[in-house]
Formats: C-alpha cells, sequence, structure tokens
C-alpha cells in the first residue's frame, strides 16, 4: 500500500536566521528565484503525493494560504494547521492526527532541499509496515539527527545532534511513517528543551525493530537551509543547474504538468 499524504512542518521560530526571520518566517524566505517551501512540495509531488498538510506558526499560515491556496492550481490538496508554539516537529503527527486518519503519512520538513534522481523515495513511499528514514554522510554531524547502522545497513543506534557521533550519517527531514506513529506521539515525553523530538520517533520503531535506513542515492544533493551558509549554498546551486541545464527547479506548476496533475 503506497503512502499517500504527507506533511510539511514548516513552523519553528528560524533564530538562527534572525534577523530576517523577524520579517517572514524561514519557509518563506527566497532560495535563488522562488519561496523555500516550494522545494518540499515539490519533492513530494515527483513523489507522487498529493494529499498534504501545511503546519505553520498563527502569525505565518496565512501567508502560505496566500501563496499556495488549496493546491489546485497545482493539482495537489492542500490542507493546513496551526502548531501554536514550537513543541517539537513529532507533534506534528499529533496536529495532524485526523489528516492522517487510518493512513501512513510521510513529513517533510519546509528548510529541507532536495534534489536529484527521487527514484528511492518513491519506491520507499510503498514500505506500508514500520518506518523508513534516510542516510547522507556529511562532514559535520554533531549538527543533526545521526544515525549509526552495521554492516548489513540496519540501524543500530540513533542519535540527536551529538557531542560525539558514532557515524557521520546524518538524517535528512524526509521521513515515513506507518499509522502507528500517532500513538507513538502520543507517548513521547518533551526532552530537555521542552520539544518532542522526532529522533525520539525514530527510536521507538528501531526498539521495535521496525526501523529501516535507506541511504541517498548517489548524485543526489540534500540541503538544510536553516543556517546563513545553508541558504546561500542552495540558492547558488539551484543557480547553478538553473543556468546550465535551462530547467527550473521547484517549478510548481512544470511539475504538476509532467506529473500529469494538471
Amino acid at each position: 500500500m503506497k503512502i499517500r499524504k504527507a506533511i510539511v512542518m514548516a513552523g519553528g521560530s528560524g533564530t538562527r536566521l534572525r534577523p530576517l526571520t523577524q520579517i517572514v518566517c524561514k519557509q518563506l524566505l527566497p532560495v535563488y528565484d522562488k519561496p523555500m517551501i516550494f522545494y518540499p512540495i515539490a519533492t513530494l509531488m515527483l513523489g507522487g503525493i498529493r494529499d498534504l498538510l501545511l503546519i505553520s506558526t498563527p502569525n505565518d499560515l496565512p501567508r502560505f494560504q496566500q501563496i499556495l491556496g488549496d493546491g489546485s492550481c497545482y493539482g495537489i490538496n492542500i490542507q493546513y494547521a496551526i502548531q501554536e508554539r514550537p513543541s517539537g516537529i513529532a507533534e506534528a503527527f499529533l496536529i495532524g492526527e485526523k489528516f492522517i486518519g487510518n493512513d501512513g503519512v510521510c513529513l517533510i520538513l519546509g528548510d529541507n532541499i532536495f534534489y536529484g534522481p527521487l527514484d528511492f523515495f518513491r519506491a520507499a513511499l510503498h514500505h506500508a509496515f514500520g518506518a523508513c528514514i534516510f542516510s547522507y554522510p556529511v562532514r559535520n554531524p554533531e549538527q543533526y539527527g545521526v544515525v549509526e547502522v552495521n554492516a548489513q545497513g540496519k540501524a543500530v543506534s540513533l542519535e540527536e545532534k551529538p557531542a560525539h557521533p558514532k557515524s557521520n550519517l546524518a538524517v535528512p527531514g524526509l521521513y515515513i511513517y506507518d499509522n502507528q506513529v500517532v500513538e507513538i506521539c502520543r507517548s513521547l515525553h518533551p526532552s530537555a528543551r521542552g520539544e518532542l523530538e522526532i529522533t525520539s520517533v525514530n527510536k521507538v520503531y528501531l526498539e521495535r525493530g521496525q526501523l529501516k535506513v535507506i541511504p541517498f542515492s548517489r548524485g543526489m544533493a540534500w540541503f538544510d537551509t536553516g543556517t546563513f551558509d545553508g541558504l546561500l549554498d542552495a540558492a547558488n546551486y539551484v543557480a547553478t543547474i538553473q543556468h546550465r541545464q535551462g530547467l527550473r527547479i521547484a517549478d510548481l506548476n512544470e511539475i504538476a504538468r509532467h506529473m500529469g496533475y494538471i
């Protein structure tokens, strides 16, 4: 059974990007020639997902509604929900419980940009039982959630921004879960920073023997745009690809036509 619903998490306070985020929320900042939020939505559309729930703050939600509407112009359906305060990524599943219903769900972070062959993602959306996360080697794993895998590629441990990482494999902001995720999130307790951590969710699946880790395919680019350097790197990358190849990355109208959504 294929996962057909996705939550786009576009909340948070964007403290690492101040003073820019004192003007507009992070996910509406431009990444070269389009708002940041277009990129994760493009990834979901290319994965074949058309039912989206976008979660943001009370102040910022109307801005997303203004720019995206109900998604019908792109052949998709976008619903909206509010996260009253930055209480963690995993709260998305409690906020979106009604949207999820009895189905599985994909979660993507609104400040993560993916570009490259997405066959591995489309295949992972058929992962009907347990959870599926992805891995990406980085030079600074202490800044991310980190997964340690054994020789067979199975997860051994998970850590959130560890001071001494057990591996260099970061977990990007793209996750796939079965319907257990809602019940798991209900059982979580806030971390030391007062948030429901997505790593805590993944640890429960790991303890149950239901966590699959898929390495990103070769040639796949991933940007976490939550810092000034990340934002600049992503913008330069998009500009370079578009200038050299003559195509537009995350052009939602073009993707909708390509996928036959409109």
